[in-house]
């Protein structure tokens, strides 16, 4: 079910995006671009978190050769818990993570979290590679 009203969200965040783009206070992120994790996928959503090391890991992980950022995000329209990871992987949302079709706005960007190490980084890769799982979409 989409939430869609912030007053009644049950998470207010502040919400992160972590990613490898280059981009300013004011772009919006949106959804459409190759998944980073199933390139062969498309994404109908953007993915967002309240954890800021949750969206650290997803900088890591994303593609490009850009430096890891993590963007602080409003979002400009509904959005959803995260159906990969809520109830499939963790029940509830102790991820908080969200999705949503509608685009979310770049408000700030944090230079501190906690980052993985190198031999973490490739463990998340093997796990990654190693998943049969389907992305819902």
């Amino acid at each position: 079910m989409a939430i869609t009203f912030r007053d009644k969200l049950p998470d207010k965040g502040p919400f992160y995006h972590g990613t490898r783009a280059d981009l300013q206070t004011g772009d919006l992120l949106t959804a459409g671009f190759e998944s980073n994790y199933h390139p062969e996928v498309t994404m109908n959503h953007i993915y967002f978190t309240a954890l800021v090391n949750g969206a650290g890991l997803a900088a890591s992980l994303a593609k490009g050769d850009g430096r890891e950022r993590v963007y602080i995000v409003e979002p400009t329209g509904s959005f959803e818990n995260d159906p990969n990871v809520t109830d499939k992987k963790f029940p509830g949302n102790p991820t908080r993570s969200y999705r949503s079709q509608a685009p979310l706005k770049i408000v700030g960007e944090v230079t501190d979290w906690d980052r993985l190490t190198p031999e973490e980084l490739r463990e998340w890769r093997k796990k990654l590679a190693d998943s049969k799982g389907a992305i819902i979409n």
